[in-house]
């Protein structure tokens, strides 16, 4: 699927971007044109590539199933392999201009002491995972799936005044894979580890860090995921570093706005490579936050990925943190913020329905929806197959239209009851969260049920805006290519939408049907009110 495009160096007279995209079972590489059209992509397979890691989908689950970790040096290798690559290609790495990139968010990496003098001195007859062996004080990284620090997370929310005032300064209540309780894991179990540590960085950081030939800031954006960034004032939140881990700070270094150009690739790329020594490096970033990016999102925009679990991107002006959700800085503009949110019972949840009410078929499902009027007669059903994340609840909740509990729906009303509720309760939370619909907004939907136009007729009518179509496959690392071109014209104020105009535009799908709005306003509010006491009830 990677082969390098045959037109690649027709276009030489003018630069290219990079971006890169440091995953959990892979490393990703995009490069695109002047004309932001994608002139070569390659990737390496962590578990296929690099066998000797003995990794599985890029991981080693532990023996407490709880700790999940990833070999630092492997990231490094995978690097080396992809570069390798690009160069047998005869990729033309002068034509760079800028290169980002993003990372898994969370992850974080631990540099020894005397790592940033190797960093700034490279020998570039030696691949970078000869060369950095022994500069790492924790050999395997926590990744996102990591959730073995329960205990570190009480206490952080302790020294803020609880889950809520954590948010409040953080964006997001305390979380097991957030990297400041990963960190205050390290520190509490390998207190010597933790010592020889001269830098932390995060997976995204870490990469920049191999480009620039030094250590790179965290940016804005992927520092709003560690539980220790006051994500209104843009710097470090004192208690929230005290109840970390000491020294803390200084190991972590000042933070940058995510468009910010760090410097030029350093020596090693130029003289291993081929890089131009003016190549930019700009701010590596999350990849959720570069996945923004990808998507092009603007204000008032709402992104929404159907897949096992659905989850929902949003551009926020004026943020309300709240207990579910994440609150990040927004990674193409220092005014705003982003946030997600992550409802667990997505495509499993629809495809039970369209199973048990629709003979497995999409098509009478589609049908049933096209039967029953929008709004379902007052109808509403909540369907928590799993435990659900966006609220804590789980099991099935029908409401009839005067607030009784129902044991069933007729078939036809049940799938459009599926749809309506999820759709709902997207709406919900991201307007809890801050979001508003502003003239303009769009709904952008990806993944798998993003094909059913009947599904994407609800999504518009719940959120009276437009539904376009987008394809998502490598949004976080086109993002980074996007990111790139910007970075180098960001402090002549030029943003992020103007810097990516020319690329493609998502597809229209469906606009919402006349009288969407008066349906669907009252049962907003009552969706909201229901949920609430399911919830209220399941902590019972």
């Amino acid at each position: 699927e990677s082969r390098p495009a045959v037109h690649m160096m027709a276009a030489a007279a003018d630069g290219c971007y990079l971006g890169l995209d440091f995953s959990t079972q892979q490393l990703k590489v995009i490069a695109v044109d002047h004309n932001l059209n994608v002139i070569y992509q390659n990737n390496v397979q962590f578990d296929d590539e690099l066998p000797e890691y003995k990794t599985q989908g890029g991981v080693h689950v532990h023996g407490d199933k709880l700790t999940v970790t990833s070999p630092v040096l492997m990231w490094v290798q995978a690097l080396d392999i992809l570069l390798e690559k690009m160069k047998n290609a005869g990729f033309d790495f002068g034509r760079v201009k800028a290169l980002s990139g993003s990372g898994q968010q969370h992850g974080s990496v631990y540099w020894r002491a005397g790592a940033r003098q190797v960093l700034q001195n490279l020998a570039y007859d030696k691949p970078l995972h000869e060369l950095l062996q022994g500069c790492f004080a924790v050999a395997d990284s926590p990744v996102w799936m990591d959730s073995s620090t329960t205990e570190q997370c009480q206490l952080l929310e302790k020294a803020a005044g609880g889950a809520q005032g954590l948010a409040e300064i953080t964006g997001s209540r305390a979380y097991e894979r957030f990297t400041g309780n990963q960190i205050a894991k390290v520190f509490k179990t390998s207190p010597g580890l933790y010592n020889e540590t001269e830098k932390i960085s995060l997976v995204s950081s870490f990469a920049a860090s191999l480009f620039l030939g030094d250590y790179a800031a965290i940016d804005y954006s992927d520092g709003s995921g560690m539980n220790l960034m006051d994500i209104f004032a843009k710097q470090w939140a004192q208690p929230c570093l005290r109840a970390t881990a000491p020294q803390l700070e200084e190991k972590l270094g000042p933070l940058v706005p995510s468009m910010t150009v760090l410097g030029s690739v350093s020596p090693y790329f130029v003289r291993r490579y081929g890089f131009s020594p003016d190549c930019g490096v700009v701010a590596f970033t999350g990849d959720n936050p570069g996945s923004l990016a990808g998507m092009r999102l603007q204000e008032g925009d709402i992104a929404v990925s159907l897949g096992t679990s659905d989850t929902v991107f949003l551009w926020i002006q004026d943020p309300k943190p709240a207990v579910k959700g994440h609150i990040f800085c927004n990674p193409v503009t220092s005014q705003a913020f982003m946030a997600l949110l992550c409802f667990k019972n997505g495509s499993l949840t629809r495809e039970r329905i369209r199973n048990e009410c629709a003979e497995g078929s999409w098509e009478e499902f589609s049908k049933a929806l096209r039967a029953v009027p929008m709004g379902n007669e007052g109808n509403i059903g909540m369907y928590f197959d799993a435990m659900e994340i966006t609220p804590a609840a789980v099991g099935v909740h029908r409401f009839d239209k005067d607030d009784n509990k129902v044991e069933g729906f007729p078939k036809e009303r049940e799938i459009r009851a599926v749809i309506e509720g999820q759709f709902l309760a997207k709406r919900v939370h991201a307007e809890q969260l801050g979001y508003k619909i502003i003239p303009g907004t769009r709904v952008l939907a990806t993944g798998g049920a993003s094909s059913n136009t009947d599904i994407l007729q609800v999504l518009a009518d719940v959120f009276n805006a437009p539904v376009f179509t987008i394809d998502t496959a490598n949004s976080a690392c086109l993002g980074c290519a996007y990111r790139a071109r910007h970075g180098l014209i960001a402090d002549q104020g030029v943003r992020f939408s103007e810097a990516v105009r020319d690329a493609p535009e998502p597809r229209l799908a469906v606009t919402p049907m006349p009288g969407a709005e008066q349906v669907f306003v009252p049962l907003l509010k009552r969706y909201a009110e229901l949920e609430e006491k399911v919830f209220l009830e399941s902590k019972q």
